[in-house]
């Protein structure tokens, strides 16, 4: 079993839209059987909530359900539980490795390095802005979907 971990600060834009775009890509591949997701937030913010509305509908808007998925904030199991530890920003990134004990930095990686095509390097936190900023965001994360399911297929031979 594969298991990606989808980190964002607060676990109610950024991330859960990650793991929903993935899990559908993984579920129409036919993989669900050999990968796992999951989202978590570096903070404490939002525990026990649902994704942000605006988050809920623009994934709903392109056909994505994550109505399912809950804050919750990264713990130190974590770092031992995944394989893939995808960081939407700089600063949720610098914070894992932070945390993380040295054998899971290797794992740690920018979730965005997995759209190259992509100018930008992380995914930008679309919470204090508007409604569009929700769809440049599930436009990153869909690009990067894509990478990633290829980079999990080809290295773990799914």
């Amino acid at each position: 079993m594969v298991n990606l971990l989808f980190v964002c600060m607060g676990n109610i834009c950024r991330s859960p839209t990650a793991e929903g775009v993935f899990r559908q890509r993984v579920h129409t591949a036919g993989l669900s059987e050999h990968i796992q997701t999951d989202s978590a937030g570096t903070h404490d913010y939002h525990i026990g909530r649902s994704p942000d509305p605006r988050s809920l509908a623009e994934a709903a808007r392109r056909g994505v359900d994550i109505s399912d998925l809950r804050a919750r904030q990264v713990d130190s199991f974590d770092y031992e539980a995944f394989d893939y530890l995808l960081a939407m920003d700089e600063r949720n990134y610098d914070w894992l490795i932070a945390e993380a004990p040295r054998a899971a930095h290797a794992r740690i990686r920018g979730f965005l390095e997995f759209a190259p095509s992509r100018q930008e390097r992380w995914v930008p936190d679309p919470y204090f802005g508007g409604d569009d900023g929700f769809g440049h965001v599930y436009d990153l994360i869909d690009e990067a979907a894509s990478g990633l399911l290829a980079e999990v297929r080809q290295r773990h031979q799914l």
